[in-house]
Parts: structure tokens; sequence; C-alpha cells
């Protein structure tokens, strides 16, 4: 079965390049009834994403990202890999996604779909952690800045919208998908920036649940009812395209295990992504859909037993607009209290950029400060 991609309008607002690395697999489960063996456990890990976590936030809530296994290294080149350049063809409604990282301004590179004359689906993965998005359409090399309109993080899908974009074709796409299946993963592999990569290869095995280790907090978390294939996938193809024979799109490059002589990669059946797309670009916040971009204060913060003590604060931000300084101890934020980094986070991170805080303050001689200064634009969540 062949459809044209065509989700609903969007309706609401929403250094070195370094490879967005496919997530890192630390179990795979299949249903009973599947045939295809377990790999070993993973080698691909996502770099560390700075200045994550909640309380060292400078932006609001966390953010921080990915996924990781200690001491795991991550593919960055396809060196040695049965890949090939991707043809126009193939490349045809996909797009390269680069995603400036905090104000450190780094940047990571990854892969993603077109689904409108003027909007993308990537993995959450690929745009987390980050303030600016731009997106390079693969067969004409026109740039974007692109707007977050909103992510779930759950099952590792966002969606962008591009500025002043309004003529790109969307992919077709195709829910029909087997075991033994020829399939071409295409992509940004290793993060480049050239042209799309091709991987061939087969599918595997289907509703295929994998683990994934959160690189901060070292918690599991599961992605699951994925396609397994036998596709040489690494860092850069997340947010790329899974292609049947006939060339529509039937899944989203997600994850990858690869043990010393094989690689494996896991896709987000394109079913589920055009079915998130649709609740993202409707304004369906809840669970771990969130729709836009939260606010920036500016602050790096750490926990005292007096509260969330300011660590550093971020030059021409609104937090040093309002004269904030390391050493102040923040009391509240339009009057209600805070105690913790934690809670400071998620006040100023519910709210949206452009909008007016009230910020209190006791400074470093004791003195209570009060002002009240316009959100930037925090990183996506």
């Amino acid at each position: 079965m062949t459809t044209s991609t065509t989700p609903r309008s969007w309706r609401r607002r929403g250094a070195a390049i370094a490879a967005a690395s496919l997530l890192t697999v630390t179990g795979v489960a299949m249903p009973a009834a599947a045939a295809a063996p377990r790999h070993p456990d993973v080698v691909q890990a996502d770099s560390t994403w700075p200045y994550a976590g909640r309380g060292g936030d400078p932006y609001g809530r966390s953010y921080g990202g990915g996924w990781s296994v200690p001491g795991a290294t991550t593919a960055t080149t396809t060196a040695g890999l049965d890949v090939s350049t991707a043809t126009a063809e193939q490349s045809a409604g996909l797009v390269l996604v680069t995603s400036t990282l905090g104000y450190d301004q780094g940047t990571a590179a990854g892969s993603g779909i077109v689904v409108d004359s003027d909007t993308i689906v990537t993995n959450h993965h690929v745009v987390e952690g980050a303030t600016t998005v731009e997106v390079t359409v693969a067969t004409t090399g026109e740039t974007y800045d692109a707007t977050v309109v909103g992510t779930d993080s759950a099952r590792d899908i966002a969606v962008l919208r591009l500025d002043d974009a309004s003529a790109l074709t969307p992919v077709t796409t195709d829910t029909d998908v087997s075991v033994g299946d020829a399939v071409t993963a295409v992509g940004d592999a290793g993060g480049d920036g050239g042209d799309l990569t091709a991987a061939a290869g087969t599918v595997t095995a289907l509703r295929t649940s994998i683990d994934v280790a959160d690189e901060q907090t070292g918690e599991s978390t599961e992605l699951a009812r994925l396609i397994e294939i036998d596709a040489d996938i690494i860092g850069g193809d997340s947010g790329g395209a899974l292609l049947d024979a006939d060339g529509d799109v039937v899944g989203m490059n997600v994850a990858a295990s690869s043990g010393t002589a094989d690689i494996t990669g896991y896709v987000i059946p394109i079913a589920r992504v055009l079915r998130i797309a649709d609740r993202i670009l409707d304004g369906d916040e809840g669970g771990s859909i969130v729709i836009g971009q939260g606010g920036m204060l500016g602050i790096t913060t750490a926990d005292t037993t007096s509260g969330p003590t300011v660590a550093g604060v971020v030059t021409d931000s609104p937090a040093a607009s309002l004269g904030l300084e390391a050493g102040d101890l923040v009391t509240a934020v339009d009057g209600t209290p805070v105690t913790t980094a934690e809670e400071l986070g998620d006040l100023i991170g519910a709210r949206d950029a452009g909008e007016k805080v009230t910020v209190t303050w006791t400074d470093s001689s004791g003195a209570q400060q009060s002002g009240t200064a316009t959100l930037a634009q925090g990183v996506v969540q």
C-alpha cells in the first residue's frame, strides 16, 4: 500500500559538527515468533551534550541527550561499511539536519524526512538540546532555518517547520513491511554534510523492542515495536529514511546495535511517525509530547542547603540583564517560591520564549533583589 504523505498543516508555534549518533542499544527483545537472532550488545553511543541535567541547565527544563553505554565508542565513519552514495531517487524528499547545541555553539548532524511542503520529521535525539536548527535539502542544497514544532521524547520523534519553505516535495510512504523484504537505509552517515549514503539490507524482524540507556541518568528506556534490519547504519543516519524495494519510505532510522562483524539497525515504522507528527501539528501536548521550545533565563544553578544558587550566568542573557551573578540565591519566580534547582528549571521551562517573568533572589550581600525580564528561546526538550 503506497500513500502520499501529507500531514495536517502546522498550527502552532513553536565549533565542530558531530554526527547525532543512533541510540545505543543495551538490550533487544523480540516477539516469541520472531526468528531473527539476538545480536551482541552495543557499541553505538551518543556523544554527551554539554550542560545537561536538571539544576545545571541554563535554559529552563533539563535537556541533554541521547543515550549511551559507559566505555562505548561512537562509529563516525563509513569506512569498511557496506554503503554507497545515495542516488538522486533515494535522496528525494530527504534532508540534512544540523542542530546548534546550547550556548557553546557546538553542533550535531542528523537526517530528516519531508512530509509536507514545509514540514520535516526527524528523531527527537537529533534536535534535543538545540537552540537553533538548520535544514539542508539533500537534492538541491537549499538551506532553511527550522522551527521545532514539537517533540515526542518517548517515541524519539520530532517535527520541524522550515522558515520560508513552501514547495518541498513530500516522500511517498508504504506501511506494508514483512520479514525478508529488501530495504535500503538512507541518511547522512557520519554527519559529514555531504552526499547522503545508502545502506542496503533486509528486514530481519518486526515489532522488536530495544532497551537504551540515558547517558545522564543511566536509566533504561524501551523503544518498542520497531523494524529490525541488517543494514550498516551509523551516527548521522538518525532521522533518515528506510526505503522499500519500490523506493517508498517504510520507516525512520533510530538506533543501531553492532557486534564484531555486523551492525543491526532499528527503525520506527512510518505509520507511527506520521501519527505522532499529526498530534504534534495539532498542538496535542501531553505525556511525552512537548509543543514548541521553552523559555530560557540563562543561568546555571546548583542546589545548596539554602536553595538554588546561581553557578554561572550566560552572557547577554535575560539573567544577565537582571544583574544576577554567581553566588546569588534564587527564591521565587513570579511570586512562586522555589527551593530546588529542579523547581526553578521547571517554572522557567514551562514558559515560552518572549514571556516576561519576575525573578526574586538574594544577592551575595544578603540583600533581596527582584526584577522582570523577557525570556529568550530555550533549548529543545
